[in-house]
């Protein structure tokens, strides 16, 4: 396995060691004492989770609030998108800041984003099954849906370009409630 960083902290491209002959391939996709020596730290998965998309379809951006977030690492078995992590952690250096990669078949590369960011993809193929381990504490968490277009606590709208060459036209969302919100909610009213 070969990790490489990104321009945000905590978010890492997985690349599994892959053994392709006449008769296909073969790839160990995780490795527990592997990817805990790369990302520095213990990661227990609580839940997988499979979506199938069509072409053009964009899934997030979401991420967890409270005092639970989730890390989630990504790789795609069919097709190909744009991933994407947002840094939305106040006081991070890299706030308000995104960093994108291509995930695919071919390469079987992954992404990990680390606990409080937020994430979504572009679906660039005719159709991609992407596949999403899940790490945090089982107790509770709410998934906040935001899109592309973004209000933040201090008003300033931020807005992810995935790449002109991908997005073709211009997301119809409407904005987000302003984070703030969630920064001093109470996990006990969930």
């Amino acid at each position: 396995m070969e990790v490489t960083t990104t321009a945000l902290a905590g978010v890492l491209i997985v690349q599994p060691k892959v053994f392709a002959d006449a008769r296909g391939f073969f790839l160990e996709s995780f490795n527990q004492r592997q990817f805990d020596a790369a990302v520095g730290a213990p990661v227990s998965f609580v839940q997988d989770n499979h979506s199938r998309s069509a072409q053009g379809v964009l899934r997030g951006l979401h991420m967890q609030v409270g005092a639970h977030p989730q890390g989630k690492l990504v790789r795609v078995t069919s097709g190909r998108i744009f991933d994407v992590a947002v840094d939305v952690r106040a006081g991070s250096p890299t706030y308000r800041q995104w960093v994108g990669v291509e995930l695919d078949d071919v390469a079987h590369r992954q992404l990990w984003i680390p606990p409080g960011l937020a994430h979504g993809f572009l679906v660039l193929s005719e159709r991609a099954d992407a596949l999403t381990q899940r790490g945090a504490s089982l107790k509770k968490y709410v998934d906040a849906w935001r899109p592309l277009f973004q209000t933040l606590d201090d008003g300033q709208k931020v807005r992810l370009r995935f790449a002109a060459a991908y997005l073709m036209h211009e997301l119809r969302d409407a904005i987000a409630n302003r984070l703030s919100q969630y920064a001093d909610e109470d996990e006990s009213d969930w």
